[in-house]
């Protein structure tokens, strides 16, 4: 955790330090729930940890990140300190119960592809939770997304598929976009 990391490299933690502004320490009260809250996303996938576990436990989380988020409305740093401390048991409580429970950790299957006019790679994933685990690391689109630009894509596309089973697209052109400068072209 945040502390243990200040310690190790023989630093002060800036949450214990009598002379940091109070706003500095609560910041780094934040922060290091943060940096909690960010690996358990990590492991389990963005809001998915909390959809694991039970009803009952579900709501005490809740209730906890509710007590959290007051207390750092109210920029009080005692409560801060006590909500912070909630916040991280939560969050391993959440964690140490799935664990138990058997729940599957998040093993995206991303599909990467060459994007063929520009070489940029992307990713395709089946799940928002999924694209968010590899979101740092490539721009990633899931399947609803995908659907969605198919769509976009008009009916044609998807009648061409349906008459010619197995086709397939080889390009795509776009409309120019018109010059308003030039104006419309003259038909003669």
């Amino acid at each position: 955790m945040m502390r243990s990391a200040h310690r190790q490299r023989g630093g002060i933690d800036p949450t214990l330090h009598p002379l940091a502004p109070a706003a500095y320490r609560i910041r780094a009260m934040v922060e290091g729930v943060d940096q909690l809250a960010h690996a358990m996303e990590r492991k389990w996938g963005v809001g998915r940890l909390r959809l694991l576990v039970a009803d009952a436990l579900r709501a005490r989380f809740d209730e906890q990140r509710d007590r959290f988020d007051a207390a750092i409305a109210c920029d009080d740093e005692h409560y801060v300190r006590i909500h912070a401390e909630g916040m991280r048991r939560a969050w391993q409580a959440l964690d140490a119960t799935a664990v138990s429970d058997g729940a599957q950790i998040l093993a995206p299957e991303i599909w990467e592809c060459v994007l063929p006019e520009t070489g940029e790679v992307v990713g395709i994933a089946r799940t928002e939770a999924e694209a968010h685990h590899e979101a740092e690391r490539l721009r990633v689109f899931t399947l609803p997304e995908i659907a969605k630009l198919i769509e976009a894509l008009g009916d044609t596309v998807l009648e061409i598929k349906r008459q010619f089973p197995g086709a397939a697209i080889n390009t795509i052109t776009r409309k120019k976009s018109f010059d308003w400068a030039r104006g419309d072209e003259i038909p003669f």
